[in-house]
């Protein structure tokens, strides 16, 4: 059977593994179409989202319209035809006529075993929630926020050393040969979706600056689950002196302490252990507003810091 020409939709790091396995493997993409370039950095100049770099790089056309729904794209989606739409953390909400045009459907690649974890941020949510597994689900779309039908899912489990940065990069990956597989047996004719139960739906939404806060009072794993889930990006976060304190790295001690929670108890070679609910979070990668991102070690060489201040406030 002849490989049908698709539309990919798709703009951040998560979705380029998916875009290149395409290519690689010989799918015809009539055009990748991500997000407008957008300020970063200090600056503030614009930058390309890493899908419209990945896509020039393979010479593949780049459409980049502020809003999918709107007249003016709709009409070049017509004049391209495509007989598959692949959708990867594309961030905007696509129309019916995207979703039902193509003869071949629109599919999603969703970094949860759905219905668990709907939304824009599974991949933080899964970790925030301590959770020990979790996966990639290939879905057939619908107008609905991730309630297709199931197409194909794997399930991978969540190691104890992984942050957002490492399980992205894996599933990520999963994701890519997860979708060759379901467009191989889609093609033969083997792919059997099957509805989601809807009564066990989760839900991961969009993250908030104040998600990333720490709350010193509660439990050490629940703390420690933060920082992986936001780590590196956006990072969860504290005050000291006064400070943004980002953390990047920590670990949990459910042991007994005698001191309000937020309270430096240990400096040294211990590293930088502060109270928390049921016991001590013991920092390992942190960064200072202005300062450079360091290991706690070399962080605490330049600062004066001693047992009793309180972080948090």
């Amino acid at each position: 059977m002849t490989k049908p020409r698709i539309l990919f939709l798709g703009t951040p790091d998560f979705a380029v593994p998916a875009l290149s396995a395409l290519v690689r493997h010989g799918y015809p993409i009539c055009a990748v179409v991500t997000q407008p370039d957008r300020p970063r950095g200090r600056g503030r100049s614009l930058a390309p989202p890493p899908v419209k770099i990945a896509a020039e790089g393979m010479s593949l056309p780049v459409l980049q319209p502020a809003k999918v729904r709107q007249a003016e794209f709709l009409a070049t989606f017509d004049d391209l035809a495509p007989e598959l739409v692949v959708v990867a953390a594309f961030g905007q909400i696509l129309p019916p006529e995207i979703i039902r045009g193509p003869k071949r459907g629109c599919i999603n690649i969703h970094p949860s075993l759905l219905p668990k974890y709907r939304g824009a941020a599974p991949i933080n949510w899964a970790l925030i929630r301590n959770e020990r597994t979790t996966g990639v689900t290939i879905m057939r779309m619908d107008e609905g926020v991730d309630t297709g039908d199931i197409l194909l899912q794997e399930e991978t489990p969540i190691l104890a050393e992984d942050n957002y940065g490492d399980l992205h990069d894996r599933l990520a990956k999963l994701g890519a040969e997860l979708l060759l597989i379901a467009l191989a047996m889609g093609e033969t004719g083997t792919l059997l979706p099957r509805p989601q139960d809807h009564q066990q739906a989760s839900f991961a939404p969009r993250l908030a600056r104040e998600d990333g806060l720490i709350h010193w009072e509660a439990d050490v794993r629940t703390i420690v689950s933060l920082v992986r889930g936001l780590s590196p990006t956006p990072c969860a976060f504290t005050f000291l002196q006064g400070k943004q304190l980002k953390v990047y790295a920590a670990t949990a001690e459910a042991t007994a302490v005698n001191a309000p929670p937020g309270t430096v108890i240990e400096v040294g070679r211990g590293g930088l252990r502060i109270a928390a609910g049921n016991g001590a979070v013991a920092l390992q990668e942190v960064q200072w507003e202005g300062k450079k991102r360091l290991p706690v070690e070399d962080f605490l060489r330049g600062l004066r810091l001693a047992p009793g201040e309180v972080l948090g406030q």
